[in-house]
């Protein structure tokens, strides 16, 4: 890669590695992120995401691999990072006792800004906080805690926001006013890696990753992470799509089965044998059954199926 296309890069990392005792948590992770993209990064609990984004932003060192953030490098340049990264935890982490403003302003002076004023007031018009500023913490609701938490994260002007399920248990319409600032925050050439559970905040990334068992299944953009698993999929509409789910499963050329509302979606990536086993049923009474493009929920749930949680022991195995 040439100087000026690597320049472009605000994540450039090949062959992370990271263990905590024997449990191999990371594996060989390389990934790419530009300046002004949104990187969604995806997969199960337990998966790797949260130590990934640590060793990012240099508050983890692997144990092995190499790479740049911000132009930095992430294992001799660290202290280099930290200061012009945001990252958000999954947690509401400020103090419920304090208010918007007091909180802002204490996580100003921790930063050590010099114009704290006017970087907090600031930070409250842009994210629409400045009404409720003398508003007690402990008192919002998860929409706008997630608002102040965002706020916190943006008031030092990083480069890039890490953000670790930053919607988690808000609701529909607080996500989507999110998901309109991260977008905002892009065209401004700020740089954003987002984990999420979310297919619909999935769907609005630039770029995905799908991690599990600390390793990365897919990357590209949704349509190259849907092509690169090779799912044919077909919808099937009729009554007792439960017990017909049951006899499907196991079937030649059938990977999954899940339920849509009103229709059960089959896919498997042997596109022949599959058409092969749903046209045995076409002459059943009452099925109608029909070829649909595969989405990026059934991708997901393709690859999740086999990934153990913490608490499967399989989870740590190298």
């Amino acid at each position: 890669m040439n100087r000026a296309a690597a320049s472009d890069l605000a994540i450039d990392v090949r062959g992370l590695n990271k263990h905590f005792g024997a449990k191999h948590v990371v594996k060989d992770v390389s990934l790419q992120v530009r300046r002004g993209e949104i990187f969604g990064f995806l997969g199960p609990n337990g998966s790797g995401k949260t130590t990934c984004i640590r060793m990012l932003c240099g508050l983890l060192r692997p144990d092995s691999g190499s790479g740049t953030c911000l132009g930095a490098d992430i294992v001799r340049e660290s202290a280099e990072i930290k200061p012009r990264v945001g990252y958000m935890t999954q947690r509401f982490s400020f103090w419920e006792d304090l208010s918007i403003r007091e909180n802002l302003e204490f996580v100003a002076r921790m930063y050590g800004m010099r114009d704290r004023e006017q970087a907090v007031q600031r930070a409250l018009e842009e994210l629409g906080l400045a009404d409720r500023s003398a508003q007690l913490a402990g008192t919002l609701s998860g929409g706008w805690k997630q608002r102040l938490a965002l706020a916190a994260c943006l008031l030092h002007e990083p480069q890039l926001l890490l953000l670790d399920e930053p919607t988690a248990g808000v609701d529909p319409s607080a996500r989507r006013d999110f998901w309109e600032e991260l977008h905002r925050l892009a065209a401004r050439g700020i740089s954003v890696l987002v984990s999420t559970h979310y297919m619909d905040e999935a769907e609005r990334c630039h770029k995905l990753a799908y991690i599990a068992w600390g390793k990365l299944l897919a990357q590209g953009n949704a349509e190259e992470v849907i092509d690169s698993v090779g799912l044919s999929t077909w919808a099937i509409y009729g009554e007792n799509l439960v017990g017909l789910a049951d006899r499907l499963r196991g079937q030649p050329g059938v990977a999954q089965t899940v339920a849509f509302g009103t229709a059960l979606h089959v896919s498997g990536t042997d596109a022949l044998a599959l058409r092969s086993t749903l046209q045995a049923l076409s002459s059943e009474p009452g099925l109608r059954i029909e070829p649909i493009g595969t989405s990026l929920e059934e991708v997901f749930v393709y690859l999740m199926k086999d990934a153990p949680s913490d608490e499967d022991p399989r989870a740590g195995r190298p």
